[in-house]
């Protein structure tokens, strides 16, 4: 009994401890009104997936401090466009379209739509109003969509072929900007943790990380693959400064250092020369 008072107590103090490593690094990050704002506007994200709910103040300020990072990253092209096509490419719930809605739907005409494998995913976002596809990412081509600037959100590292994935992208559409983020590490590594960790949970693309790359790698993938980074940031899951800097191993141990975020525009420079698509 005393032992599990103990690990409870731990596990409490150690959740608090990231909470307050998230909020102040959205602060330290420019991310917190930003934050506050999308959350003004989705404010129930309780189910923004099908493998488990948001059902705690430290899972859903982590969640909202990814989607504000996410936004802020259209937030730069966006401004590029009078009308615009946006497909959000792995949506599991139709709240970036909400916000990118929210935000920006005043002033000027965007259509909008998302594709995802999961059912579940795809009514979500088609209850909200907006149109969705039941597809593999992979197969995007297959499906004569066009866009002017394309999402994929937490998608990549969940794909079987990513290269082949970014190469149809960029050989078989007009889209000015594929905007990308991916969990940020260091070193890469092949993801597969229900094996690493003999899980019994059953796998599925939405809860499979396969390649797990550093931010050098994924860009050289996707240079192969017919894209160059025109922007890239990386956000921390914990702020720089203070003594919650401290937290970073923590992070680095039982989830990810923070997120990288890339906007590409098309560049066959390197997919020309590559003779086996």
């Amino acid at each position: 009994m005393v032992a599990e008072i103990k690990r409870k107590l731990c596990e409490k103090i150690f959740c608090e401890t990231k909470l307050s490593a998230l909020r102040r690094a959205a602060i330290e990050q420019g991310l917190a009104g930003l934050r506050k704002e999308l959350e003004n506007i989705v404010a129930d994200i309780k189910d923004q997936y099908s493998c488990f709910q948001i059902n705690d103040p430290y899972l859903e300020v982590k969640v909202r401090n990814l989607h504000a990072f996410q936004v802020s990253l259209l937030n730069r092209v966006i401004d590029s466009f009078r009308k615009a096509v946006i497909v959000d490419i792995g949506d599991s719930s139709g709240a970036h379209l909400q916000y990118i809605k929210a935000l920006h739907g005043k002033d000027k005409d965007i259509n909008f739509l998302s594709l995802n494998i999961d059912p579940q995913a795809v009514a979500r976002i088609r209850d909200k109003g907006f149109g969705a596809l039941q597809a593999k990412a992979e197969d995007v081509d297959q499906h004569n969509i066009q866009a002017d600037i394309f999402l994929c959100f937490e998608t990549l590292e969940h794909l079987t072929d990513p290269a082949r994935f970014l190469y149809k992208i960029s050989s078989n559409t007009k889209a000015h900007f594929l905007i990308v983020t991916v969990p940020y590490l260091r070193t890469s590594r092949v993801g597969f943790h229900h094996i690493r960790n003999n899980g019994s949970e059953k796998a599925c693309a939405e809860n499979t990380h396969i390649f797990e790359l550093s931010p050098e790698d994924w860009k050289l993938l996707m240079r192969h693959s017919g894209w160059s980074a025109f922007f890239e940031q990386v956000y921390l899951q914990y702020p720089t400064k203070g003594v919650l800097r401290l937290t970073k191993n923590l992070w680095k141990r039982f989830d990810f250092e923070g997120f990288y975020g890339v906007i590409l525009t098309r560049d066959n420079r390197w997919s020309a020369q590559y003779s086996d698509w």
